[in-house]
């Protein structure tokens, strides 16, 4: 799974100089910006999109947009997180209007972890050979269900699982509490377990094979 390491990321000293340099309107600072975070941002639109087209515009809208706000950014989370935030907020802006009138992009979902609902149907897939939980056709069959989860629940799913981004960076992006992300992480878990238990049972041989 791509994720964002530490690596990836400025240390203060190089953050606050890049900042600043922002801020001043350094053209060379702004190259910095979008060559270190683009691949990142358009893989993150991409997977909460689902169309190329459109994760090109989110890439274009979250760096405009980060060079307009760059005066009133605070430096409370890190400038990578702030990027993810812009750019989620837009991906997730794009699915709210291809939603009905009047439907929740949460599909009603709370934050409470005591309402979870205990799956219908659970397939231990520890027992499936490493080769067929990461054969392409399954790959593809997990990334439908991903697709399939409500916004709010994929949205967690892309940036903890998929981008490998911290719980806490996740609430960050997402202007969420920890339990909260916590809480649709467990939901979104149990839904894609039981989406795919089907599927996952098939490819376990039967005892009169």
């Amino acid at each position: 799974m791509a994720g964002v390491r530490g690596a990836d990321l400025p240390n203060d000293n190089d953050e606050r100089e890049l900042i600043a340099r922002l801020r001043k309107g350094d053209q060379a600072a702004y190259a910095e910006l979008v060559e270190k975070f683009s691949p990142r941002i358009y893989d993150l639109a991409l997977r909460l999109l689902g169309d190329e087209a459109e994760a090109e515009d989110v890439l274009q809208e979250t760096f405009l947009s980060a060079f307009k706000n760059m005066g009133s950014f605070e430096g409370r989370a890190s400038v990578g997180t702030w990027l993810y935030r812009i750019a989620t907020n837009a991906a997730l802006m794009r699915l709210r209007r291809k939603q009905p009138l009047f439907v929740s992009v949460d599909g009603g979902i709370s934050d409470d972890e005591d309402d979870v609902a205990v799956p219908r149907q659970l397939f231990d897939w520890c027992c499936l050979p490493e080769s067929d939980l990461l054969s392409e056709e399954a790959s593809a069959e997990m990334r439908a269900a991903v697709d399939e989860l409500p916004d709010s629940l994929r949205t967690v799913v892309v940036l903890r699982d998929i981008e490998g981004f911290s719980t806490r960076e996740t609430a960050r992006i997402l202007g969420i509490s920890e339990s909260a992300v916590k809480s649709r992480l467990m939901r979104a878990r149990m839904a894609l377990r039981e989406r795919l238990s089907g599927y996952f049972a098939e490819l376990v041989p039967s005892k009169s094979d």
